[in-house]
C-alpha cells in the first residue's frame, strides 16, 4: 500500500491504495469534473450537496452502462445459441446426405 494525494473540488485527499496510481488519478479527475459540472448548473455552494448530486449522476451513468452491458450479453447468448442450432442442423444434414450417398453406392 502507498498513500497518494488527489484533489477533488478544491479539496486534497490522501488515499491509501495498492492499485494503479494513474487510474486512481483519472477517477479523481472524473469525480472532480462531475462535481464542477453539477456546481455550475445549480445555485448551491454546499460541497456536500454537490458531491451527493454528482454521486447520483455517476450512479445513473453506471447503471445505464450496466443495463447496456447486460442487454449485449443477452443478445450475444441468443446469437450464440442460434449459431449452435444452425451448426447442428448443418452437421445433421451433412451426415444424412453422407449416409444416403453411402447407401446408394452399395
Amino acid at each position: 500500500d502507498r498513500i497518494m494525494q488527489v484533489d477533488i473540488y478544491n479539496q486534497s485527499y490522501s488515499i491509501r491504495s495498492d492499485g494503479d496510481e494513474e487510474y486512481l488519478k483519472r477517477l479523481a479527475t472524473y469525480v472532480d469534473s462531475k462535481m464542477r459540472e453539477i456546481a455550475s448548473g445549480t445555485l448551491t455552494v454546499d460541497s456536500l450537496k454537490v458531491a451527493i448530486l454528482a454521486a447520483l449522476h455517476i450512479a445513473d451513468e453506471y447503471h445505464q452502462l450496466k443495463l447496456i452491458h447486460e442487454q449485449s450479453d443477452a443478445q450475444l447468448a441468443s446469437r450464440s445459441a442460434e449459431a449452435a442450432d444452425m451448426l447442428d442442423r448443418i452437421l445433421r444434414q451433412g451426415r444424412e446426405t453422407l449416409a444416403q450417398e453411402l447407401e446408394t453406392e452399395q
